[in-house]
Order: C-alpha cells, then sequence, then structure tokens
C-alpha cells in the first residue's frame, strides 16, 4: 500500500531537482545525475573552528581568530554560492521541502565521520519564531534535524531551545549587528547538564546565530556544542 500511495504522491507532486528545478525524470534520485557536482563542497582547507574555508596555510578564519566562540567546533557541506542561494530561497520560501531530503542526505553522506567522531546525544535545529514559522509553513532547520536524527539514530529535541525575540533579518547586518541583533534572542528552561549538543542550521555566516544557541546551551548545562549547517560563507 505504502508504495501505491509513493507512486501517487510521485505522480500528482513530482519531486524536482534542488539545482535546475526540472521535474526529476527518475523521481527514486534526489537530485539530477548532470546537476549532482553543481553545488561546490568545502575543500580539505578549512578554519579548524567554524569549518569556513581558509587560506592552505591558515587554520582559523579571520572571525574565529580574533573571537573566543560559545560553540566548540562546526563544519559545513558546501560553499554558499550564487546556484546554492537560490535552491534555498526555493527551498525556504517557496515549498520546496523536497529539497531537503537531499540536503540531510549530504550532509549525512559527507558529515557521518564528524557526527560519530562527536557523539551527540541530541540534535537541536535552529527555531523560529511561531510568526516566521506560519509564514513559511515550516522550519527548514528541523526539516534537515529530523532526517539527519532518524538517519543516525539521535533524538531530535525540538523545544528545547526557543526563539523569544522576532529579530530583523540577518542578511544585510554586518557581525557586530548580527550579535547583537541576537542578544538573549534564545531561551531553554531544560537541565542539560553534561550532554553534548549538535545544533543543525541551513547556511553559517559570521557564526552568530550558532554562537547564540551555544550561549544558551551551556548556560542549561551543554558539555559540549557542535554546529553542522549545509553551507558556510567564505572569508
Amino acid at each position: 500500500m505504502n508504495k501505491y500511495v509513493e507512486v501517487l504522491l510521485n505522480i500528482l507532486y513530482p519531486r524536482h531537482c534542488p539545482a535546475c528545478h526540472r521535474i526529476l525524470k527518475d523521481q527514486k534520485m534526489l537530485i539530477c545525475p548532470e546537476c549532482e557536482q553543481a553545488f561546490c563542497r568545502v575543500g580539505k582547507d578549512y578554519c579548524l573552528k567554524c569549518g569556513k574555508p581558509v587560506k592552505k596555510q591558515e587554520e582559523y578564519c579571520r572571525e574565529c581568530s580574533g573571537l573566543c566562540r560559545s560553540f566548540d567546533q562546526g563544519k559545513s557541506v558546501f560553499v554558499y554560492n550564487g546556484k546554492l542561494r537560490q535552491s534555498l530561497v526555493r527551498y525556504k520560501y517557496y515549498g520546496c521541502r523536497e529539497y531537503g531530503d537531499y540536503y540531510a542526505d549530504a550532509i549525512c553522506r559527507y558529515m557521518r565521520r564528524d557526527i560519530m567522531r562527536w557523539q551527540p546525544d541530541v540534535i537541536v535545529p535552529v527555531p523560529l519564531t511561531g510568526r516566521k514559522q506560519r509564514l513559511r509553513g515550516f522550519n527548514q532547520s528541523a526539516y534537515l534535524a529530523d532526517r539527519v536524527g532518524e538517519q543516525f539514530q539521535i533524538p531530535v529535541a525540538h523545544g528545547l531551545v526557543k526563539k523569544i525575540h522576532n529579530t530583523k533579518s540577518q542578511k544585510k547586518l554586518n557581525a557586530a549587528q548580527r550579535k547583537r541583533n541576537l542578544a538573549d534572542a534564545f531561551r531553554t528552561e531544560e537541565n542539560i547538564r553534561g550532554l553534548t549538543v549538535l545544533v543543525i542550521d541551513d547556511v553559517y555566516t559570521t557564526g552568530s546565530t550558532v554562537d547564540a544557541m551555544a550561549r544558551c546551551l551551556k548556560a542549561a548545562g551543554a558539555e559540549y556544542v557542535y554546529f553542522i549547517t549545509l553551507c558556510t560563507g567564505q572569508q
């Protein structure tokens, strides 16, 4: 019965390629074979703290060299370029949730070694305010977290951290403004003493969001806070 339901859904709501947005000829695929290399992977030279691409001789990016981070370490799968930016816009704002299946699959494939090394006790997606989630219809980070948690058999705590302030969009703010914008934006009332937490989000730029999440989680007792994002900006 499930097989027939899946076939019917594929006919009514066919899966689109997250890179070119064409309907996939093979609905069992998550991306067109010819688009498989459309997104640029983060290379072997990356910041040892946040995972942002750096020059070969550098160990840390400019931000992590000059800041005391609240998170312990983080990694990203892809570089945030024009092609991926377009894909994420369709995913977040135009209802292309099936893109999230490919994104989560990429996280599981390329970040497996890091997740196994960190051994998180729980996964926490970056939350949205109730208003923003109603506007979008879903939380894009939670969608990814659920699928990663299922793959690695790690519980996902959706309500552990709440976003309690309607902050401005981070897109047009500089690093200092982003940090002020997110000050005290997150809250948790749970005791998570001694736990290792993996935060999942879609994009890493200056690190203000995951840093604010890490401060909140460590104030609640978390021993380690790591993060994974689908993509990261460049220096």
